[in-house]
């Protein structure tokens, strides 16, 4: 009986993963023009079919090189968040990419997952 159970729980679980699919999308333009201030608007949208996924628990950070910007979301909307990025005067271009933590639902403690976008190029002129 506990090994037909067993065997149960695991066929469940490759179903409900198989099936689940997350997006992070790009909401950034490519170029943007020079500001005084050196800061840089940076935003992206979090989309996924997982329900498992515990939605106070997603922390999205924006990384540039070896440093790391949290981001919060965008008033009004759940699935946004933004950040503003620092980019010293006398670069043109940085290679940033999307890095989201999060908790999902399972038996006992919650999992924890990560999700890393490619990179991507943003333009000052």
């Amino acid at each position: 009986m506990m090994k037909k159970w067993t065997g149960f729980c695991l066929l469940l679980s490759a179903a409900i993963f198989a099936g689940c699919v997350t997006t992070v999308t790009n909401l950034t333009s490519t170029t943007q023009q020079r500001n005084p201030n050196n800061l840089y608007l940076i935003e992206y949208q979090w989309d996924t079919t997982q329900q498992t996924v515990r939605p106070q628990s997603i922390q999205p950070y924006v990384v540039v090189g070896f440093d790391t910007y949290e981001m919060r979301p965008t008033l009004k909307l759940t699935n946004r968040w933004e950040a503003l990025v620092p980019i010293a005067a006398d670069k043109g271009v940085i290679t940033y990419r999307f890095k989201v933590d999060y908790e999902f639902a399972r038996f006992g403690k919650p999992g924890k997952a990560s999700k890393a976008s490619p990179e991507y190029k943003l333009y000052i002129k």
